[in-house]
């Protein structure tokens, strides 16, 4: 059963080769060199990142296997502090890993967050531990659950300072805990997010909603380049790596029903 809490009264970079401007009709050369160099600074930033991750893989709180080759490392650093924006859904998805493998979580702020969601999803609501109404205690409540369970997702409900942030990520680095912040953050391992989403199963005035499509981007410090991928939320709540084919028939089933729509005004 889930615990329902009552209301509460410069990282390192290689330093990028200079670029001599080259005067006598040499200026498209010179651009050429700078885009290389550019490239071979944010490949090499991406490799030394990924080598990075893999020191602490050990200890890494496995996730959504859709989400894993997004995230540094391939899942939930512990210690590490990460943004989720766009869709309760990701919160969802990102708790479920852990969750299923015996680790408690806790959700801080979030009154609009569907426990009949979050188990469909993956979620074990006998360890999740839901505080939907903190009020102005809302950090404390976070950094006391952070020494009781292994991922606490909070929501702001005030502007968080860079000292209290460092201390906080003092402590969850010391209880090995993970905070998945949704709303502004100074300092965050990675900001997961919805690009863009859109839902499919309906037609031109009928039918109903089938899955969701999300376009989730990744920025890390831990390399230079956003990382994105297309899911699938289907209806029972599994996330699917999109795949061509799949893309193909989604287009084919629109396709009719449009033809029928230019074909009815023809007519009227």
């Amino acid at each position: 059963m889930t615990l329902l809490v009552p209301d509460l009264p410069a990282e390192y970079a290689p330093p990028m080769r200079s670029v001599r401007p080259v005067i006598d009709g040499g200026s498209d050369t010179a651009v050429e060199r700078a885009r290389a160099d550019l490239e071979r600074l944010l490949s090499l930033r991406s490799r030394m990142g990924e080598l990075e991750s893999t020191r602490v893989d050990d200890g890494v709180l496995r996730t959504d296997p859709a989400l894993a080759p997004l995230l540094p490392g391939g899942g939930l650093q512990p210690g590490g502090v990460y943004s989720v924006q766009g869709a309760t859904s990701l919160v969802m998805a990102l708790l479920a890993g852990p969750s299923a493998e015996g680790a408690w979580s806790a959700v801080v702020g979030m009154p609009g967050f569907g426990a009949e969601a979050a188990a469909r999803l993956g979620v074990d609501l006998d360890r999740l531990v839901l505080v939907p109404h903190p009020g102005d205690r809302w950090f404390s409540v976070t950094a006391a659950l952070a020494d009781a369970v292994s991922i606490v997702v909070a929501v702001p409900g005030s502007r968080v300072g860079e000292a209290e942030a460092a201390r906080l990520a003092a402590r969850l680095r010391q209880r090995r805990a993970v905070l998945l912040v949704c709303g502004a953050w100074p300092r965050v391992d990675a900001r997961v997010g919805v690009a863009s989403a859109r839902w499919t199963g309906v037609g031109d005035g009928h039918g109903y909603l089938a899955e969701r499509e999300l376009t989730v981007a990744v920025e890390s410090r831990s390399w230079g380049r956003e990382r994105r991928a297309k899911l699938l939320l289907t209806p029972d709540g599994r996330l699917h790596e999109t795949t061509p084919s799949r893309q193909a028939v989604q287009q084919h089933e629109t396709t009719p029903s449009r033809e029928r729509l230019r074909a009815l005004k023809a007519v009227v």
